[in-house]
């Protein structure tokens, strides 16, 4: 990924480790995980910058255990979801902190499916989802680089807590960290590591709270020619503290999962501009409180700024 904290906000309603919601409302909180993968504290390049990414998922839940959907407990969902997110993001000089400020915003939009296999009943819903506006400060010292970011959901996507499928949080919620890539541009070898905390607040339809969530975004990469690289992208996601509220009706269960996967990008120029073309995909497993599946990201970024000397940047 290249700059932006492509949060998707909303998106964790329809990831693939999305919906068995005895831990978490709706199974997740605003964290998607894998948000972050190769190159993730590299600078991008001064000015505007814009990445698009395609977003696919699907989750099988076990029938047995039982769901929380807005105000519906479900037998299990069974999801499918298709997302397309904006990101444009400004970077600028930073003289009195040194290094790069990058500020930005994740507009979303897409179609979400929800089906309970204990019934024949199924919803979908295609709409905008939250905006995740975020803001990255970024350091280079030699092949390493350092990153620390803010980010936020803000309530605007489709939301209704009569429905099992909505493209909105339905609250606020916040999230930040730090990451570190080493990148040797030299030798091609990239390794980058992203580690925050999620704050979900309250959610006002529903009286119900999900806990607070850890997250690790992992990426290492090899450039086998001077555009093209290669590698293995990872995650971990795991609920530090249970959920509470008078909806928490199911308790306070807490949820992980853990994702592995390839990954593949391609640096490129359109005249004076500079893009990358990526994908990558994630296996998951480990699941704990909540079900697994796949996703995978399908992701295009273009620098719209005067060109300049910059790292390779995912």
């Amino acid at each position: 990924m290249k700059a932006a904290v492509a949060c998707f906000a909303t998106a964790v309603f329809v990831s693939a480790s999305a919906l068995e919601a005895r831990a978490d409302e709706g199974g997740s909180g605003f964290w998607l995980p894998g948000s972050f993968a190769a190159q993730a504290a590299v600078p991008v390049a001064r000015g505007f910058t814009v990445e698009t990414s395609y977003y696919h998922a699907t989750a099988n839940t076990d029938p047995t255990l039982n769901v929380t959907r807005g105000n519906n407990v479900t037998s299990g969902l069974n999801t499918s979801s298709n997302f397309l997110s904006v990101t444009p993001t400004y970077a600028v000089a930073t003289p009195g902190l040194g290094g790069q400020l990058e500020l930005s915003v994740t507009f979303l939009m897409g179609n979400y499916t929800a089906v309970d296999p204990g019934t024949t009943f199924s919803d979908s819903m295609t709409a905008v989802g939250d905006l995740s506006p975020s803001a990255t400060q970024k350091w280079t010292v030699g092949v390493h680089n350092f990153m620390a970011y803010a980010a936020a959901n803000v309530p605007v996507g489709g939301y209704d807590p009569s429905r099992l499928a909505t493209t909105g949080l339905g609250y606020w919620a916040v999230d930040g960290g730090a990451g570190y890539t080493y990148l040797d541009e030299a030798k091609g070898h990239e390794f980058s590591a992203v580690l925050g905390l999620t704050y979900n607040f309250m959610n006002p339809n529903t009286a119900y709270q999900t806990g607070v969530d850890l997250h690790l975004d992992l990426s290492a990469s090899q450039y086998l020619s001077d555009k093209f690289y290669a590698g293995v992208a990872g995650y971990f996601y795991n609920q530090l503290t249970g959920d509470s509220g008078s909806g928490a009706v199911l308790g306070a269960f807490m949820a992980r999962v853990a994702g592995v996967g390839p990954q593949i990008g391609y640096d490129f120029s359109l005249g004076a501009r500079e893009g990358t073309l990526s994908a990558r995909a994630y296996y998951e497993f480990a699941a704990q409180n909540r079900p697994y599946g796949w996703n995978a990201w399908l992701t295009l970024s273009i620098a719209l700024g005067a060109p300049e000397k910059k790292p390779r940047a995912l």
